[in-house]
C-alpha cells in the first residue's frame, strides 16, 4: 500500500499504489481520473479489484459488440430485423442484451432515403447495454445541441457527407426510451457469416455518426472493435 506524503506547501500528494502502474503519457483527463482512484483507494473507499471488474464488464461483457452482433442478426435473419422493428426490447434480450439502460429499446433502419442521427439533449441516455459507455463527444453540449440544429453538419464534422437528397431523422433519447441505429449492409458482404458480418459494425454507425465499415477493411487478425473517429474505445 502506498502512503500519503505532506509537500513543501502543507498540500498533500499520493504515491501510486502497487495496483496499478502509471506512466506520464495520460492525456489530462485519464490521469484525473487515475488520481482520483488512487485517492479513494488509499482511503479504503473503493476496492481496485471492484474497479477492474467493472472495467472488464464494460470492455468485454457489455458494449458495442453486443450491437455489432444484433446489427449483424438483422442484416443476415429477415425474420429477427422485422421483429427488431417491431419490439427492439425483445429481440434484443433473445440475444441476451439486457440490464442497465437497455430496457426500453427502438432500432431505427437507414435506408437509401434516410439516415439516422441519435442524440440525448437533455443528458447522456445512451443503450449501455448494446453500446457500453458513451463517448465522451456523445456527452458534450456541443454535440447534443449542433445535431439536432445543423444535423448534416455535425455528420460532416465526423467525415460522413451524405447526399444532400438524403433526409436526415434525429432521435433524441429518454430515461424512458433509447436508440440503436441499424446501418444499411454493406454491398459485397453476401458470402459473410454474422460473426464476420458484426466485425464491420462500428459504435458510430449505431449511433448515425458513421456507417460499416467495408468488406476487406479488417485483416482477420485485426482487433475488434476497431479504433474509432475520435481515438476513444467505448
Amino acid at each position: 500500500m502506498s502512503k500519503q506524503s505532506e509537500n513543501g506547501n502543507g498540500a498533500h500528494s499520493y504515491a501510486h499504489p502497487d495496483h496499478h502502474h502509471h506512466d506520464n503519457d495520460l492525456d489530462p483527463f485519464a490521469a484525473r481520473v487515475k488520481a482520483l482512484e488512487t485517492i479513494l483507494t488509499e482511503k479504503g473507499l473503493i476496492d481496485p479489484a471492484a474497479v477492474d471488474a467493472i472495467v472488464e464488464t464494460y470492455e468485454h461483457k457489455v458494449g458495442p459488440r453486443n450491437g455489432a452482433r444484433v446489427v449483424a442478426r438483422a442484416w443476415s435473419d429477415p425474420a429477427f430485423a422485422k421483429w427488431l422493428s417491431e419490439d427492439a426490447t425483445a429481440a434484443i434480450a433473445s440475444l441476451g442484451y439486457t440490464g442497465r439502460q437497455g430496457e426500453h429499446m427502438q432500432a431505427v433502419f437507414n435506408t437509401q432515403d434516410a439516415h439516422n442521427l441519435v442524440v440525448c439533449t437533455l443528458c447522456s441516455c445512451y443503450p449501455w447495454t448494446v453500446l457500453g459507455v458513451p463517448p465522451v463527444w456523445y456527452k458534450a453540449p456541443a454535440y447534443r445541441s449542433q445535431a439536432v440544429i445543423d444535423p448534416r453538419g455535425v455528420l460532416a464534422e465526423f467525415g460522413l457527407v451524405l447526399p444532400e437528397e438524403t433526409r436526415i431523422r434525429v432521435w433524441d433519447s429518454t430515461a424512458e426510451l433509447r436508440y440503436l441505429v441499424v446501418p444499411m449492409r454493406p454491398p459485397e458482404t453476401d458470402d459473410l457469416n454474422e460473426d464476420e458480418l458484426a466485425r464491420l459494425v462500428t459504435r458510430d454507425s449505431m449511433i448515425g455518426t458513421g456507417l460499416p465499415l467495408r468488406p476487406g477493411s479488417l485483416s482477420p487478425d485485426a482487433l475488434w472493435p476497431p479504433v474509432f473517429p475520435d481515438g476513444a474505445q467505448p
